[in-house]
């Protein structure tokens, strides 16, 4: 049964289309290149670093694996470059590099060659051991260079890491700055129904993946490249014919790899958004806790977390199995080839063969024949390329789930925001004498009008109520005047300029509202307060408290203004926290100010004050006030009833009341009741 379900869940049928082509892959590598740019020497340093490190690596290892096996245990002559770098006279070095050297340049001058060829014959007479005094010698120089590699090498492993995560976290940071600024200034159309969870996870996940695509896909695989050129290198100087065999066991790599790819991509997707969702799910559950506590709904949040974690947990299984069999077929091609070429190179060291360069690399190191140092060197050769061979198509797989993340993260910046600056806007007038709705409507995507040709003004000195029943489109007026959406008809005027023609910033610098969903942070009293002005100074803070009527329930604190808040506020009540939010609108200081619900926590006493201290505030401003409560509306200069999406009565409260068959009226009276019957 269980064999049953997991060809199941390979089967090809069960993996949806691949996520990109090659040429969709491209275009998403091309375009992290702006965040990049920034930190380009950087990552070239990482990458320049890594191969000159892999070269000296390679490089000593094969001279000192020589100098052990064939000079300090076997007691072979040096040869010219390895006395050299040993600091070593000619009497460490042999007769057969000597001839060797005096055949290369007899090539170039014939006459001088043969002078230098009879001293090499006579150097050939000599003994072609070192004593134990010369490999004692040989073996402590051998010893300090080692010494003086490991260091050095250690000091790369330590340094060059460091340096690589500095540069690639300095281009995550880009990328996630870039995708936050891109959400702010999405339009609440976009907010109003995208994941809150999903969001946080391609900022905080999906973006990621550029700081792995610079690791990942540029810097590991040049090392890696690099590494691997190298080793078939060092191969064909012992035997061209294994470098060969090397470079044909890629074939059938590739091959698996190229088969392999779009079902990994595929997995990859399917286990990046069900963490999506996993992460949506645990925001709701933190979100709604006191929802589901007073409903006793704990079992089915349970139930539904369990089953988003189980749907992650096997997306993840999946991916993972696919990368497993992918690797296991790949490390049999490579262990075939390990196991042939050492069949191969055991018996050309039986038969004594030489090697390839053979007499024409005695003067760089000593493996002219097949010997145990030449299979030694010969052998790790073949198996570092198998390693960085595997360890290739194990990047690929990683690419894979990178490119998806970052795919995932540039959907995000690739978001056009529907409210946006004109080329050239105007500047924003000096005085704003009055707002003016012209023929407004707009609905939300293709649903029914929210507001159909909506007339309003309101002149600065006055407070204007706006008043209607629940999904009249109240807030949504008030959204059109801060620029949260556009219009999709008419417009919104500040004195005889279209909204549109203003810079958004400048309209949200002069537009202060306090929601009746109000947002606090855990902070101080004072730094909530002055969230939207933070160079207002204490005394400025104290002076919008005492119009919101916080200074009553903050100066009996211990800290005053200074009291720390928990998160959300969580230290205050209901009404506390509505206070905080109508002195952080106040402190703003701007010529429009709009109050949405402002007073429905509070009580009657506490709201006639607070409302009285706005009135003389706001003299010179534009107060618009969005509510329920009568007692709210009657000191209003003018009331606008919404119903439908139209304003169908405007007025004061004494004319609207005065109207026998008014929508007011009958919405007055119907409020009435319904307090007098509870």
């Amino acid at each position: 049964m269980i064999v049953r379900e997991l060809r199941a869940a390979l089967a090809p049928a069960a993996v949806p289309a691949p996520a990109a082509d090659g040429r969709g892959v491209l275009r998403l590598v091309f375009r992290t290149w702006p965040f990049i740019r920034p930190v380009a020497r950087h990552v070239g340093a990482v990458v320049a670093l890594g191969a000159v490190s892999a070269l000296f690596v390679g490089g000593l290892t094969v001279l000192a694996t020589d100098l052990l096996l064939n000079k300090v245990l076997i007691g072979e002559k040096l040869q010219p470059l390895q006395a050299t770098l040993l600091n070593l006279d000619s009497g460490y070095v042999g007769a057969a590099a000597g001839a060797a050297a005096s055949a290369e340049i007899g090539a170039e001058n014939r006459e001088a060659g043969e002078a230098i060829g009879e001293a090499a014959d006579e150097a050939g007479a000599a003994a072609e051991q070192m004593t134990q005094a010369q490999r004692r010698t040989v073996r402590n120089r051998l010893i300090v260079w080692v010494g003086i590699g490991s260091l050095l090498t250690l000091s790369a492993i330590g340094a060059l890491p460091y340096y690589g995560t500095w540069v690639r976290h300095q281009i995550n940071q880009r990328l996630r700055v870039a995708m936050i600024a891109r959400a702010e200034r999405l339009s609440l159309k976009y907010h109003s129904h995208a994941k809150v969870g999903d969001a946080v996870f391609r900022i905080y996940q999906d973006s990621a993946m550029i700081v792995n695509l610079v690791e990942e896909a540029v810097i590991g695989p040049a090392i890696m490249l690099s590494a691997l050129v190298w080793g078939l290198v060092f191969i064909g100087f012992f035997s061209p014919r294994i470098a060969l065999v090397c470079v044909a066991a890629a074939v059938p790599m590739i091959w698996l790899t190229a088969k392999y790819t779009p079902r990994i991509r595929s997995r990859v997707r399917a286990n990046r958004e069900a963490n999506s969702d996993l992460t949506s799910r645990l925001q709701e559950v933190f979100t709604a806790l006191k929802v589901v506590k007073a409903n006793r709904a704990e079992s089915q949040m349970l139930e539904r977390f369990d089953s988003d974690s189980r749907r992650a947990l096997d997306a993840a299984f999946y991916l993972r199995l696919e990368m497993a069999l992918l690797s296991a077929a790949v490390m049999m091609v490579g262990g075939g080839l390990l196991v042939g070429t050492e069949y191969v190179l055991a018996g050309w060291v039986i038969v004594e063969r030489e090697t390839y360069l053979g007499a024409a690399a005695a003067a760089v190191v000593g493996f002219v024949v097949w010997n145990v140092g030449s299979f030694t060197i010969g052998r790790g050769k073949v198996e570092e390329t198998a390693y960085h061979g595997f360890g290739l198509v194990r990047v690929w797989c990683q690419i894979q789930d990178l490119l998806i993340g970052l795919e995932r993260a540039f959907h995000l910046l690739d978001l056009e925001p529907e409210v946006v600056d004109v080329p050239r806007p105007r500047a924003f007038p000096r005085l704003v004498q009055r707002v003016v709705y012209r023929d407004v409507a707009f609905a939300y995507g293709d649903g029914a009008p929210v507001l159909d040709g909506v007339d309003l003004e309101a002149s600065a000195g006055t407070v204007t109520a706006i008043v209607g029943a629940t999904g009249s489109g109240k807030s949504t007026l008030m959204s059109l005047l801060l620029r949260l959406y556009d219009p999709d008809r008419g417009a919104v005027l500040f004195n005889d300029t279209d909204i549109r023609q203003l810079r958004i910033d400048d309209i949200r610098a002069n537009t202060a509202i306090a929601l009746q969903k109000n947002v606090l942070f855990a902070a101080t009293v004072a730094d909530n307060v002055r969230y939207g002005a933070p160079d207002a100074t204490l005394s400025d803070v104290e002076a919008a408290g005492r119009i919101a009527c916080v200074a009553e329930f903050v100066e009996p604190m211990a800290k005053g203004y200074r009291t720390e808040l928990g998160e959300r506020g969580g230290k205050l009540s209901t009404g506390q926290r509505q206070r905080l939010s109508i002195a952080r609108a106040v402190l703003r200081d701007t010529p429009i100010l709009v109050l949405d619900e402002p007073t429905a926590a509070l009580d009657a006493e506490t709201e006639q004050r607070l409302l009285a201290n706005v009135a003389q505030w706001a003299r010179t401003r534009i107060v618009f006030l969005v509510t329920h409560r009568l007692s709210t509306i009657r000191n209003a200069d003018q009331i606008a009833f919404l119903e439908a999406g139209r304003i169908v009565e405007i007025g004061g409260h004494d004319d609207l009341m005065a109207r026998p068959e008014g929508r007011y009226r009958r919405f007055v009276e119907a409020e009435a009741q319904g307090a007098e019957a509870a």
